[in-house]
C-alpha cells in the first residue's frame, strides 16, 4: 500500500487523502500539546514557514496515548497550537499511535523504518526508562515509542527516515532540505 493510499480524518471529522500531498516532501509527526517536547512545534513552523513554498508539508496528528500529553479537544489542540506556537501546517483529527485501535498509517509508517533507539545522551537514557513503561501496555504493538517521532517521505511517498523525539531538529531539517 502507498502512502497516498491512506485517508486520514480531519478534526471535523471529514476525510482527507494524503494522494492530495503527492509529489511533496512530508514530514508526518505525532504530537502532544503537555510533553516536554512540545517545544518543537516552534522548530516545526519555523521549518515550514522556511520551506512550505518549495513543496513540502508537516502533517500533524496529535496522540494522547502517552502520559495523557495531549488531554484536549481537537479543537483545544488546534487553539493552543496556533496562538501559543503559530502553526500553520495540517493538523488532523487526535489519533491512537500504537494498540487496537492504531492508525493504519503509523502503523505502517513504524513498520516501514522500526524503532532504533532514542540515540545517546541524558535524553536518550532517560526515555529509554519512559518508554518501557509505556511498551507494556502495548506489547508488540507499541510502533511508535513517544510523542513528536518523525517520518520522513520523499516526493515519491517512499519513507526515507525516522526521527525520534530525542533526535535534533537541525538533523531533521537537513533531511528534509536534502529531499527539496
Amino acid at each position: 500500500m502507498s502512502i497516498y493510499d491512506y485517508e486520514v480524518e480531519n478534526p471535523d471529522g471529514s476525510t482527507a487523502k494524503l494522494s492530495d500531498y503527492e509529489g511533496k516532501v512530508l514530514l508526518i509527526v505525532n504530537t502532544a500539546t503537555g510533553c516536554g517536547f512540545t517545544p518543537q512545534y516552534e522548530e516545526l513552523e519555523k521549518l515550514y514557514a522556511e520551506e512550505r513554498d518549495k513543496g513540502f508539508e508537516i502533517l500533524d496528528f496529535p496522540c494522547n496515548q502517552f502520559a495523557n500529553q495531549a488531554p484536549g479537544t481537537d479543537e483545544e489542540i488546534h487553539e493552543f497550537c496556533t496562538l501559543k506556537f503559530g502553526t500553520e501546517f495540517p493538523q488532523f483529527k487526535k489519533i491512537d499511535v500504537n494498540g487496537p485501535d492504531a492508525s493504519p498509517l503509523f502503523a505502517d509508517l513504524a513498520t516501514q523504518l522500526p524503532f532504533q533507539g532514542f540515540g545517546r545522551g541524558m535524553k536518550a537514557l532517560a526515555m529509554n526508562k519512559v518508554a518501557k513503561s509505556v511498551d507494556k501496555e502495548y506489547g508488540d504493538k507499541a510502533y511508535i515509542k513517544w510523542n513528536f517521532t518523525k517520518f520522513l517521505v520523499d516526493r515519491e511517498g517512499n519513507v526515507r527516515a525516522r526521527f525520534e523525539p530525542t533526535a535534533s531538529m537541525d538533523d531533521v531539517a537537513a533531511a528534509v532540505k536534502e529531499q527539496l
